[in-house]
């Protein structure tokens, strides 16, 4: 019985980390990065345009179909990925120095970043701050700044 309840909490685990939460995105939505690209190399303070089509921006607690609001992963493996991941799918995600909601609807930040690289994210979020259950995610990139 308990290797049977390990397997079925095993996956579950695995379907969490593959899903996100309730909300229905629009199968061709994409977030992207408007005037970064992996490898560019920036000075701080370094501004950051996001990009969305096939959805609509939204602020936090807006529950209309097809709209989300940003959310910026910094330093950090990608959505999904590393010790909180299936949490962050399933439940939301946290609100901290690599995790920053734009709860207001905002589309860019200007970022006070340490020389070095860092990596950046973007995560669209449903009203609840929940990525959809088709999560809309950018790729990763790295950036360095000097």
């Amino acid at each position: 019985m308990k290797a049977l309840l390990a397997l079925a909490a095993l996956c579950l685990s695995a379907t969490l980390a593959l899903a996100g939460g309730e909300t229905a995105s629009n199968p061709d939505a994409k977030v992207y990065f408007v005037n970064l690209a992996d490898g560019d190399t920036v000075q701080s303070p370094v501004t950051v345009v996001f990009g969305l089509s096939g959805m609509g921006v939204a602020p936090a607690g807006t529950e209309k179909e097809n709209t989300g609001h940003h959310h910026l992963l910094i330093d950090r493996p990608p959505l999904g990925e590393g010790e909180d991941g299936a949490d962050e799918l399933a439940y939301g995600l946290p609100a901290d120095d690599n995790h920053l909601h734009f709860g207001g609807g905002q589309t860019e930040v200007t970022l006070d970043l340490a020389p070095g690289e860092h990596t950046l994210q973007l995560v669209l979020g449903d009203a609840g701050h929940v990525p959809h259950s088709t999560p809309i995610v950018s790729e990763v990139i790295t950036v360095t700044v000097e």
